[in-house]
């Protein structure tokens, strides 16, 4: 029978394995189990709902700013719209309308209405917040004008184009 002691290398690789495996299975030296634990913590789901809170504070700010320049821009549009057809009017029946219902059904006066061959608008357009557009007319000049976003005539968010 062999006698002879396993050599140095075989006994510390041993102990080596043994050690490590002592690790793995009792914990670390500071008592925590070396699986991780996969779930958040309370304070890393609360520093994340913080976050998405600001991001979602910055974007309602900028988003209903530019709602309120695009509903700006697109009365704007719509006036500059009329002011084109009732120049169009002044051309084709030589004369202003009196109201913004004469671009439509054509003017109430019967001479100038045998003149009249077709409507130039064939709707009265309201303003971006839905309301009434208000038609003035003043001697050779007019002026259209829109509430804005109060709806209130002659106040300061009126949008308005003379011609």
């Amino acid at each position: 029978m062999d006698t002879r002691r396993p050599s140095m290398d075989i006994v510390n690789m041993r102990t080596y394995s043994n050690r490590t495996r002592a690790i793995r299975t009792r914990g670390t030296a500071n008592g925590r189990s070396t699986r991780q634990n996969t779930g958040f913590t309370l304070l890393e789901l609360l520093l994340v709902l913080a976050i998405l809170v600001v991001l979602g504070g910055i974007v309602l700010v900028n988003f209903t700013g530019a709602q309120a320049d695009a509903n700006v821009n697109a009365t704007m549009t719509q006036l500059n719209s009329l002011k084109q057809s009732v120049q169009y009017f002044q051309i084709r029946m030589n004369s202003m309308p009196k109201t913004l219902e004469e671009l439509k059904d054509g003017p109430s006066d019967a001479a100038k209405k045998a003149k009249w061959t077709a409507p130039i608008i064939t709707e009265i357009p309201k303003d971006a917040w839905g309301n009434e557009i208000n038609f003035t007319a003043k001697g050779n000049g007019y002026e259209i004008r829109s509430g804005g976003l109060d709806g209130n005539l002659n106040t300061d968010d009126d949008i308005t184009v003379s011609g």
